[in-house]
């Protein structure tokens, strides 16, 4: 499918969520602990898990249907995905290229490359809202290259310090016969649950427009990333992760493809404070959120979205 309307401005953003009793992203190098900066005490949630989150809510929305297809989610093998797409092409993988200049840097025998392999980056970007976006390696089997996308985000790291504390849980019930031998009487098994009892995060995001119109981002999926970034937490509860919500999306929009001001300028156009330094942060009302319009140079629109 052909698509139009690509980006044609330059963006950044800023946003911001917070976590109440619950953990934002366990560190598996942590047995699962919130991830903190170990010097300051701040917490973070990796760009990763963030991306995470807007590809299950586009998932969910679309169906994972083309052309908002979801690339990278779970238990999903990539090369079966990416061999589909020569398949669909009609173009056969164990077969010479068809094209001599093709075959220079193959990984495998009979791998399709150069004007192939850019069929094939071509298809997988018009069907994959992912690849799109966030760009993706698909050079791990059937090669079909690389693809950088234009929408980049940053770890997001907590207004303040927090604290994580640790709870014991228990379970009634056993999963097996000899499970249920073993605990004499009393059925239970201890464990483990982490939580913050409050953060307020800051994130900063980046949409190139070049980039855009090398993958194919237009407008419409443009739209559709904003709609993620507001609701990606509304269908991905979990016990574990407490209460999420996104609080504030600041949107600034260049008037050109190339930006008229730096990202980190914009950025500290907006300030957030905890309004009682002595009182520790518990929710959302106790942060003031400032913006500096007058900081905002001549060009840049600013949309603020939450």
């Amino acid at each position: 499918m052909e698509r139009k309307n690509f980006v044609e401005k330059r963006y950044d953003f800023v946003i911001l969520f917070d976590v109440k009793d619950g953990n934002p992203n366990g560190d598996p190098d942590a047995g699962n602990l919130p991830r903190i900066d170990a010097e300051t005490g701040h917490g973070i949630v990796t760009d990763v898990c963030l991306k995470r989150k807007v590809r299950n809510y586009v998932g969910l929305k679309l169906d994972d249907t083309p052309p908002y297809s979801i690339f990278i989610k779970e238990k999903s093998i990539l090369n079966n995905t990416i061999e589909k797409a020569y398949l669909s092409l009609n173009i056969d993988l164990q077969q010479t290229p068809s094209d001599p200049s093709d075959g220079k840097k193959r990984n495998k025998p009979g791998q399709g490359q150069g004007k192939e392999i850019d069929k094939a980056k071509l298809f997988l970007c018009q069907n994959f809202f992912d690849i799109r976006a966030f760009g993706a390696v698909m050079s791990t089997g059937a090669n079909a290259g690389q693809v950088r996308g234009p929408v980049q985000l940053t770890f997001a790291r907590s207004v303040d310090p927090v604290v994580t504390l640790e709870h014991s849980i228990t379970r009634m019930a056993v999963a097996t016969e000899a499970e249920a031998e073993k605990q004499s009487g009393d059925n239970r098994t201890m464990g483990r649950k982490f939580t913050v009892p409050y953060g307020l995060y800051r994130a900063h995001g980046f949409i190139s427009a070049p980039l855009a119109n090398q993958t194919g981002f237009c407008e419409e999926d443009l739209e559709l990333l904003w709609e993620a970034l507001e609701k990606m937490f509304e269908h991905d509860r979990s016990a574990a992760r407490g209460l999420m919500t996104t609080r504030s999306l600041y949107i600034f929009e260049h008037s050109s493809k190339m930006g008229d001001a730096s990202a980190q300028k914009l950025f500290d156009t907006i300030s957030v404070k905890r309004r009682d330094e002595n009182k520790p942060a518990r929710d959302f009302s106790d942060y003031v959120i400032s913006v500096d319009k007058d900081g905002i140079p001549e060009g840049v629109r600013l949309i603020q979205r939450v």
